[in-house]
């Protein structure tokens, strides 16, 4: 059995990983687990992955869970070009002080941005309070500074001249906001130049095809109620 890669689209992390095996020429079957229907809270899908998330990589009888811990598998098996992940040690270190840095930040906040802004609408058939809301994209734009000021600075990608796996993560989470229709960019001149850098060297179409859900995310049909009450639970604890 050849490189199996279990992801669903709708996912920032899961987005991060189709992204760069597409783009790297990493063959891979694609076993899609829809979230919106809970199929990873499956008995089936516990046998894969007993947390029931995605993504989750299985080579052969290998199997590895957490999106960063696949990237970096991805990149030293494969041997991918250098500028994903550098051997360089500072030009590494740079890399991996981004990936530390998001989940309890960027990560968190965009995710935190499109359930206040669309996904709540869709599970409990009303919006949040626009005070809530406010204080979500307030946070937001701290954390987006922080992005600017800290990571990206003058640079042209957030690590150094080249793309690496830092503006990847970045850029995928970044679009969680951006579908639900935040104009996140705007007032942002070098995050915005910073966001068509990536996207040329990541390909346009590819760059698409990998949000094309997450765009059209307002035009999701509301969950089963059953799948509703298994999944706010969850939910719960990872934007809180």
């Amino acid at each position: 059995m050849g490189l199996e890669l279990y992801l669903d689209l709708l996912s920032q992390p899961c987005r991060a990983v189709y992204i760069f095996a597409k783009k790297n020429g990493i063959p891979f079957e694609l076993r899609t687990v829809e979230l919106i229907k809970g199929q990873h809270l499956s008995d089936a899908f516990a046998q894969v992955n007993p947390v029931k998330r995605v993504p989750v990589l299985k080579d052969g009888d290998f199997t590895l869970t957490e999106s960063v811990a696949i990237l970096l598998y991805l990149a030293r098996k494969y041997k991918v070009p250098d500028h994903w992940y550098p051997q360089d040690l500072q030009a590494r270190a740079r890399v991996d002080e981004y990936l530390a840095w998001q989940h309890t930040t960027l990560r968190r906040n965009c995710l935190r941005t499109l359930w206040h802004k669309v996904m709540f609408s869709l599970f409990l058939g009303e919006p949040v309070s626009p005070e809530v809301l406010a204080a979500t994209l307030a946070e937001l734009d701290v954390t987006l500074q922080i992005l600017e000021d800290k990571f990206l600075q003058n640079k042209a990608f957030l690590a150094g001249p080249h793309i690496s796996l830092a503006d990847l993560v970045a850029i995928t989470e970044l679009m969680h906001p951006v579908g639900a229709g935040c104009q996140i960019f705007e007032g942002r001149p070098k995050l915005a130049a910073w966001r068509q850098r990536v996207e040329a060297a990541v390909g346009v179409v590819l760059f698409q095809e990998a949000h094309e859900m997450i765009f059209k995310v307002k035009e999701l049909p509301p969950p089963d109620p059953s799948v509703k009450e298994k999944l706010m639970p969850r939910v719960l604890v990872m934007i809180q």
